[in-house]
């Protein structure tokens, strides 16, 4: 039996490096026209709308996610195959993707882990009650959440930002829709807006960054058009946010007592965000490289509290398997349907529309926004970084702006969104956020007017 397995084995990484060196640099052919390129949009969009109908289906959006990530890239290689094709270019691309799926997810199990464990330690329930104590009404807290959210995500990114601050206020009101809601809104438009103006403080600008797209400091100048943006559709928001204080009864309510070891926890938190940074632009490794190092920071240091405190005081492990691992697999599905889209050649089309002939720049950048939204910004970033359209700095930085904000329009259109849709299982859900989309379509519109008067009217960037 072992020596079979070890000849399997052997065979696959075999195959795995012919299909590897068959490719040789060839570039995939377009096969939008073809029965399995309508094939794979049709099953995209009839996957996209049971993501969408996950309240009115009871299914979570995982399930369907995970089912056209998959079957569209077999879909895609049967086609090669049938037709004699090169299967080393599917094999090529199906690695590449499943690399850059591997950085984002271990990316969000280690920021999910760190969550858990700080939920454990008693740390939200301490600031929960530090906030409510002061007698602050659910629409101060609305605003409170909200700036932290937009000033700590060019720090810490815009999905570890949204995870940490969605489960605040899950620990401050576990019912009220009407406070939980507008609220979850506002930590997702805000954290995506904070990171449009920092280089790493969203995927979408660390790519345009390291792409070479706009220098550090380039990045700054988008602050304009991120806070006016966020505050026009926050002003609007707080408006069904009820100015009315939680319930609190001090002389009920004991200060809560946080767990011996959490201020270190804490510590390597922010420690762990630090790493993953100085992994990227420092080291060039991958970002995630950083936080599975700040993992097993967590993981030595939670040994030393089981000698100290016993096995009941805190276990990694435990924090571990509390992690919504649908918000997981929801990622690795939207992302493999979506490569399976851009290796077909469907969103290689829409680099047309840059033509001054078709829309020219500003206003395909302005469609970015939009395509984010429904796609996921990340891909469609990505897409218009390979087609490398020509543009200046003035361009790049409003794709910037608008793949970043944009990605707020719809709960799933960024990481961000989707990382609070599992914080808020059944709260925060695609039909709740649709019904206050509108004020975040404002907010996108004074944005990118804010970036047309600073850029074209008044010039006010550095020119290269």
């Amino acid at each position: 039996m072992l020596k079979i397995l070890m000849t399997l084995l052997l065979s696959s990484v075999a195959l795995f490096a012919a299909g590897g060196a068959a490719t040789s640099g060839q570039p995939a052919p377009d096969i939008t026209m073809t029965w399995v390129g309508f094939a794979c949009l049709f099953i995209f969009v009839v996957g996209y709308y049971f993501v969408a109908a996950e309240e009115k289906y009871e299914i979570d959006k995982a399930k369907p996610a995970l089912f056209i990530g998959t079957f569209m890239f077999i879909l895609v290689a049967l086609y090669y195959a049938l037709n004699g094709m090169d299967l080393g270019l599917v094999s090529t691309e199906a690695n590449h993707l499943i690399l850059e799926i591997a950085g984002i997810f271990f990316f969000l199990f280690v920021a999910m882990t760190y969550i858990e464990s700080l939920i454990h330690m008693g740390v939200f329930d301490r600031l929960k009650y530090n906030l409510v104590s002061k007698g602050y009404t659910y629409r101060k807290l609305f605003w409170v959440t909200g700036f932290i959210a937009f000033f700590l995500s060019p720090i810490a990114d815009n999905l570890t930002t949204a995870l940490i601050l969605s489960t605040v206020l899950i620990t401050i009101e576990k019912t009220r829709k009407d406070f939980l809601v507008p609220g979850a809104i506002n930590i997702v438009v805000a954290a995506n807006a904070g990171g449009a103006w920092s280089p790493f403080g969203d995927i979408t600008t660390l790519m345009a960054w390291t792409a070479g797209k706009g220098a550090f400091v380039d990045f700054l100048f988008l602050f304009p058009s991120s806070i006016i943006g966020y505050l026009i559709t926050a002003v609007i928001l707080a408006k069904f946010v009820p100015d009315e204080k939680p319930p609190f009864d001090a002389s009920k309510e004991k200060q809560p007592e946080m767990a011996a070891g959490a201020n270190v926890v804490m510590g390597l938190g922010v420690f762990t965000i630090f790493c993953a940074v100085m992994s990227h632009q420092v080291l060039h490794l991958p970002a995630m490289w950083g936080m599975m190092f700040g993992l097993s920071l967590l993981k030595v240091y939670s040994y030393g509290l089981k000698k100290k405190y016993g096995t009941d005081h805190f276990n990694i492990f435990h924090s571990m398997a509390k992690i919504e691992n649908n918000t997981l697999m929801f990622f690795f599905g939207i992302l493999a349907a979506v490569g399976a889209l851009y290796f077909i050649g469907w969103l290689a089309l829409a680099v047309v529309v840059y033509d001054p002939n078709v829309l020219g720049p500003t206003w395909s950048n302005i469609g970015v926004g939009f395509l984010s939204a429904i796609v996921d910004n990340v891909p469609v970033m990505s897409a218009v970084l390979k087609a490398s359209p020509e543009m200046g700095l003035d361009q790049w930085m409003l794709v910037t702006l608008t793949a970043g904000v944009g990605g707020s329009m719809i709960s799933f259109g960024s990481a961000a969104g989707v990382g609070v849709m599992g914080k808020l299982h059944g709260i925060y859900t695609f039909g709740a956020h649709m019904k206050y989309a509108w004020t975040i379509v404002i907010g996108y519109f004074v944005s990118v007017t804010v970036w047309y008067v600073q850029y074209e009217v008044l010039g006010f960037y550095i020119k290269p």
